[in-house]
């Protein structure tokens, strides 16, 4: 008879898995933590402040000093209403020139005629900033606002236009014989694998665009302007207010921070169809 103590084979308790097989946790990614803005945010104030503290006022005003720049101004509305003026030639002047250079960077990049005659004009042009323009712009446009919004429109349409135009050229020639294949009309083709083909560089070209709007508005406010964070900065800058001209700089960055959100937000849904990385 078996011994009653002997256990079957069948009902020996599964061993533990070795410790080498276990799959080991993820490393947590600090930097995604809501706290490292902040951190970073507080270390920096610190450093200004003990920078500050080792120079004169004149030369790095201390935060504190900034601080009540930006109460003084926003509590007359000054500040408010500078932001206000140098937003809207922003974004006025940079929808305008991105609506005109998408078109015609596409019609440039896929037909060789178009690219022709652009061409000249745009290796000209390019090259030459938009400061350049401004005494130019106010006798032809005078001291309102579409002068400085033109200069955007300049500005903005050359980043784009550049970038549209390659992405149109770089679309490959294998998705179009295919789709030709297929059956589809040359007005299938153009706005189902031309246009889907480009929107990654058109992308990425309003993005750059809008950044260098930026610097384009601060140039036209400083010499033609009663109003915008540029002349408000200017205007500092003659009056020896440090704390007045670090107050402009840091809302032009704030100002750039909020519009590039908004901007990634708008285009977060097509940046998900076509694999675009914002």
């Amino acid at each position: 008879m078996p011994d009653q103590d002997r256990a079957h084979p069948g009902n020996a308790p599964a061993s533990p898995p070795a410790a080498s097989q276990q799959r080991p946790r993820p490393a947590r990614d600090l930097t995604r933590s809501p706290w490292v803005p902040v951190l970073v945010v507080l270390a920096s104030l610190i450093l200004w402040e003990l920078a500050a503290r080792l120079t004169i006022p004149i030369l790095l005003p201390p935060p504190a000093d900034v601080a009540e720049a930006f109460w003084k101004s926003a509590k007359d509305g000054s500040l408010f209403r500078h932001i206000g003026a140098s937003y809207f030639r922003i974004l006025t002047g940079w929808f305008v020139g991105c609506v005109i250079a998408i078109p015609f960077g596409i019609l440039a990049g896929r037909l060789k005629w178009v690219r022709a005659v652009l061409d000249p004009f745009i290796e000209f042009f390019r090259f030459i900033p938009p400061i350049a323009f401004v005494t130019l712009f106010m006798i032809w446009f005078g001291l309102g606002e579409v002068s400085k919004v033109g200069l955007i429109v300049y500005t903005a349409f050359f980043t784009t236009f550049l970038s549209t135009m390659a992405g149109a050229m770089g679309v490959e020639i294998e998705r179009i014989r295919a789709a030709q294949c297929l059956g589809a009309s040359p007005r299938q083709v153009f706005f189902r694998v031309i246009v889907p083909g480009t929107v990654p560089h058109i992308v990425t070209g309003v993005r750059l665009s809008l950044g260098l709007a930026f610097m384009t508005v601060v140039a036209a406010e400083f010499i033609a302007a009663e109003s915008g964070v540029g002349y408000l900065i200017f205007s500092a800058r003659l009056f020896a207010q440090t704390d007045f001209v670090f107050l402009g700089i840091l809302v032009l960055g704030v100002m750039g921070f909020v519009a590039n959100s908004i901007l990634k937000r708008l285009l977060a849904r097509i940046a998900y169809r076509y694999d675009v990385n914002l």
